[in-house]
């Protein structure tokens, strides 16, 4: 029975993988209206996620057994995890922020890895600087790849779509947006079936085509509200800019696919797409108020899955009722002190715009 549970949970969470890797991978064909339906966008990614999801088994290894022992994961412990960063991303999901799976699923295996007192330290701290590194290098890439772009569409201004070169640019963005999304299965979909081979619950083969699968469904069924963020609200995309972000963010997470990394797909492509907007609009870009929400939830989201998954498996398997009376004790305390902040912040501001005190 809890082998059914912990297997529901894990295609919940590979549906919710396949909305915000729609975005990731469709985003700049949608924002630059390449493809001008959502729908369409969202078919193609499920495809090519699936396919992508084939070639996933360095990383479904990687997340299975790769950060803490497998002989610690048995069902509950499969449960737990999937259960603490499919919350994490549904609730992202529903706000319309593009959110990294892999930060969450790795954050709640870090979590029962911290329970258990048992973490591969050496195979995490190469893990969490990918996540720093891939997304910086895909800034710098992007940013100078744009340069190259902006002149070329100064000098010749049909690259920008007009004419002739509309459907040429049209068709090499789409391919691009396509190559994205199976990057997006070959890394992702290990998110969400990796607990499952590391339990020993399923075998890789048979556990990457659930996975796909799912991750599919969830394109369709979730992807909209995500596609709409990264695609419209971060920066306008020309068709050639589109290009260049999707070919950078497809070929860093492929190359770190193929050694098996789990990297944040999401965080790469969004770093891309800043560096292209940077060149657009400057550094003003980076004060909007839809990329500050993305950056919060990029800190938050593998914290918040690893405090969950250490919550439940101090509630459910340790009966450590001490231990989670003090972690509650310090979310309360935190919650509260930086809600004493925002609220001293704002009477600071009313005294000064007042010219009087409280």
């Amino acid at each position: 029975m809890l082998t059914i549970v912990a297997i529901i949970i894990a295609c919940f969470f590979a549906m919710n993988i396949g909305a915000s890797g729609t975005a990731a991978a469709m985003g700049p064909a949608y924002g630059s209206g390449a493809i001008p339906k959502k729908r369409n966008a969202m078919l193609l990614v499920g495809l090519f996620a699936f396919l992508g999801a084939l070639a996933g088994g360095e990383v479904v290894r990687t997340i299975g057994n790769g950060i803490i022992p497998s002989s610690i994961v048995d069902v509950e412990i499969v449960i737990i995890i999937l259960g603490s960063a499919c919350l994490s991303l549904f609730i992202a999901n529903l706000l319309g922020i593009p959110l990294s799976t892999s930060e969450v699923v790795v954050g709640a295996i870090v979590g029962a890895g911290i329970a258990y007192q048992a973490i591969y330290f050496d195979k995490l701290i190469v893990i969490v600087s990918f996540w720093v590194i891939v997304p910086i290098v895909a800034f710098l890439l992007a940013y100078g790849f744009g340069l190259l772009v902006r002149k070329l569409e100064k000098k010749y201004p049909n690259l920008k779509g007009h004419g002739k070169w509309k459907k040429p640019l049209v068709i090499l963005l789409i391919v691009s947006g396509c190559m994205e999304a199976y990057a997006a299965g070959m890394n992702n979909v290990a998110n969400a079936v990796g607990p499952l081979v590391g339990a020993g619950l399923l075998e890789i083969t048979p556990a990457i085509l659930m996975g796909g699968f799912f991750v599919a469904i969830g394109a369709l069924l979730l992807g909209g509200r995500v596609l709409e963020t990264n695609g419209k609200r971060i920066t306008k995309l020309s068709l050639l800019q589109g290009s260049t972000v999707s070919l950078t963010g497809g070929s860093l997470v492929i190359t770190a696919s193929i050694f098996g990394l789990p990297v944040p797909l999401t965080q790469v492509t969004t770093s891309a797409i800043i560096g292209i907007g940077t060149i657009n609009g400057g550094f003003r870009l980076w004060q909007t108020s839809i990329l500050k929400q993305i950056l919060k939830v990029w800190i938050v989201s593998p914290l918040f899955s690893l405090v969950l998954s250490y919550g439940f498996i101090l509630l459910f398997k340790q009966g450590d009722y001490y231990s989670l009376f003090v972690l509650i004790s310090v979310l309360i305390a935190t919650g509260g002190a930086y809600s004493m902040y925002q609220t001293a912040k704002r009477e600071r501001r009313a005294t000064f715009d007042d010219g009087a005190g409280i």
